[in-house]
């Protein structure tokens, strides 16, 4: 059994869709970010940084429980334990990678920057718009990608499940951007996914 410590934001929801997709069992604690929650010191001793979701996994490696931070890399842990969405083929197993680090180093940075910076008390506007821009630059290069291929790597992989959950956090701005038609497709087949659905609705 898996404890999830989470909330209902696009880090959250890529290590709910994970557990979900993998078909692994696992228990919700979810975790008030408002009232402060994650930096109490029950919290702190799960994961110093205060930051969700982290995972406990009663059954880790050899048997011993593990502890693991950060949606990235529960993500690939997940795919890792179950043998699944991460092949073990190098020539197949390397696009996965490269994908997954696009929406893991430029995507999703991109995306809590603009929360951010929409979150300050002069929403500064010049900011703003220059975070949206390069997010938009990023889901149009992905939009061409899926012209392309159905999937981001080629095939159904750790990938996709970890930008989903930011496309549909970011749907009023694809809306806005227009186009992205492949994008859009991609999305609502996704979306269709029990496992993925469940996974969204999990925090």
């Amino acid at each position: 059994m898996i404890d999830l410590y989470t909330a209902g934001t696009g880090n959250g929801r890529r290590a709910s869709v994970m557990l979900e997709e993998c078909g692994l069992p696992y228990v919700v604690h979810r975790v008030d970010l408002v009232s402060g929650e994650s930096k109490t010191p029950a919290f702190l001793t799960l994961n110093p940084m205060g930051v969700i979701p982290v995972i406990v996994d009663k059954d880790g490696p050899g048997g011993k429980p593990l502890t693991l931070a950060q949606s990235g890399a529960i993500a690939l842990y997940l795919a890792e334990k179950t043998g699944k969405f991460l092949p073990a083929d190098l020539a197949r197993r390397a696009p996965v990678l490269q994908w997954f680090m696009h929406v893991m180093s430029d995507q999703q940075p991109t995306s809590s920057a603009i929360f951010y910076t929409s979150s300050l008390p002069d929403k500064p506007a010049s900011a703003i718009a220059k975070f949206e821009t390069r997010l938009t630059d990023f889901l149009r290069f992905v939009d061409k990608r899926l012209g392309e291929v159905e999937y981001l790597a080629g095939e159904l992989s750790v990938a996709d499940f970890a930008l989903y959950p930011l496309a549909a956090g970011r749907q009023a701005l694809i809306d806005k951007v227009g186009g992205l038609d492949n994008l859009k497709r991609w999305t609502k087949a996704l979306a269709a996914r029990p496992g993925v659905a469940r996974g969204m609705q999990a925090s």
